[in-house]
């Protein structure tokens, strides 16, 4: 029975701001939810999506729907935070909400049965996932200045061992152009990406999706806003670069109503926002049956990595054949001590590969008295009564 809800809205300011097509950053803000069952197990997950609004969501909201219920019967919990909030929460931060709940529940239900998480997504198909390195962020330096910061960033974690890198477009045409042309000269046979967090309009976007596919960039993240999904589809007919799209949409539906369109070649929903990863695996499906394949957005702290870690070493990639092109595990090694040394138990990365935990739950675990530090606002509900039955 589910006995306790707790959240921990976290903050950092940085020494640093960073940027990227749309805003600067100067504060790393994350949500982290913790479930307790009447055993004392705990299960932790994170919320990706704007803290105080989620954290909102989930205390006053979702925690009271959940306790006293089975923590082991994690679709029916799903299904019941979407049906109480169907009416006015499909999409935002209330699914946000959902998504850590959801993470949470999984890491609990793991940890209940002394198995991973991606023994209960499947089984997995692979013990280590290859990582992408995301950074190379905008900074507050003159043009000439940055395009020389984004290549020795780059040239550092190259030289950690990943090799596959993914850049930061969109910030006007004439650096993104220089910056895309000196990433490949630069590294040549490095597996390069490129992510505008939706910069462009369509004329933009196709004149940059014609120099990556030049330039063999493996794919063109977020070329165009969300809101005109239709362009997807001119785009594509007009590059050869595959186009990756997803991370701003939530639940199977939303994924449908998106990939249906067409032009999306790679479908990216991010575990802490698309609905949890019980719904990931739903999306997955979608995705499938349309023969796309799903590489999961991956932002935040060691719990967010480590859930879609358990999802890519799950996943089979479209059509299949004897030696496939392996997924990857997105890798941000922006600035956030909240991430890595607030964890007594993370994920294991080395020359850029991820090993797959195979212990029980997540296999990674917030440090306590380390949240602590960057912990700006907790909140708890707890269960009086007695268990609720299994019918909503």
């Amino acid at each position: 029975m589910i006995s306790s809800i707790k959240t921990y809205r976290l903050q950092h300011k940085l020494e640093e701001s960073f940027g990227f097509s749309q805003w600067h950053y100067d504060t790393r803000n994350n949500l982290i939810v913790e479930i307790i069952d009447d055993s004392g197990t705990v299960g932790y997950g994170e919320c990706y999506g704007p803290a105080t609004v989620t954290q909102n969501a989930v205390d006053t909201f979702y925690a009271p729907l959940l306790l006293g219920r089975d923590p082991l019967k994690n679709e029916a919990a799903w299904q019941h935070c979407w049906r109480a909030s169907l009416d006015f929460a499909m999409k935002g931060p209330m699914m946000g909400a959902i998504s850590g709940l959801d993470m949470a529940l999984l890491d609990l239900k793991g940890k209940l049965l002394g198995i991973s998480v991606s023994e209960l997504m499947g089984g997995r198909l692979r013990d280590e996932v290859a990582c992408y390195a995301t950074g190379m962020y905008f900074r507050k330096q003159p043009e000439e200045e940055l395009l020389q910061t984004i290549l020795e960033e780059a040239t550092d974690y190259v030289g950690q061992g990943f090799g596959a890198l993914k850049i930061k477009i969109g910030k006007n045409m004439p650096f993104d152009k220089r910056l895309i042309v000196a990433m490949r000269n630069t590294f040549p046979d490095v597996r390069l990406m490129a992510d505008s967090n939706h910069a462009y309009d369509l004329s933009e976007a196709v004149e940059i999706g014609r120099l990556l596919s030049e330039h063999d960039y493996k794919w063109f993240e977020e070329p165009l806003s969300p809101t005109h999904p239709d362009l997807f589809r001119q785009l594509a007919d007009k590059v050869d670069v595959p186009i990756a799209a997803g991370e701003c949409e939530q639940t199977r539906y939303g994924f449908q109503a998106l990939l249906s369109k067409g032009g999306v070649q790679i479908a990216q929903p991010d575990l802490a926002y698309c609905g949890g990863p019980t719904e990931a695996l739903k999306i997955r499906a979608v995705a499938s049956s349309m023969g796309i394949n799903t590489i999961a957005h991956c932002w935040g702290t060691q719990l967010n990595l480590a859930c879609a870690l358990h999802y890519l070493a799950t996943t089979y990639i479209e059509p299949g054949r004897a030696t496939p092109t392996e997924p990857l595990l997105e890798r941000d090694l922006t600035p956030n001590p909240m991430r890595d040394a607030m964890y007594s138990m993370g994920i294991a990365i080395e020359n850029g590969v991820a090993k797959v935990p195979v212990g029980p739950g997540l296999g990674v675990e917030p440090d306590r008295m380390e949240m602590e530090k960057y912990c700006v606002q907790k909140t708890e509900k707890t269960h009086v009564g007695k268990k609720i039955p299994d019918a909503d």
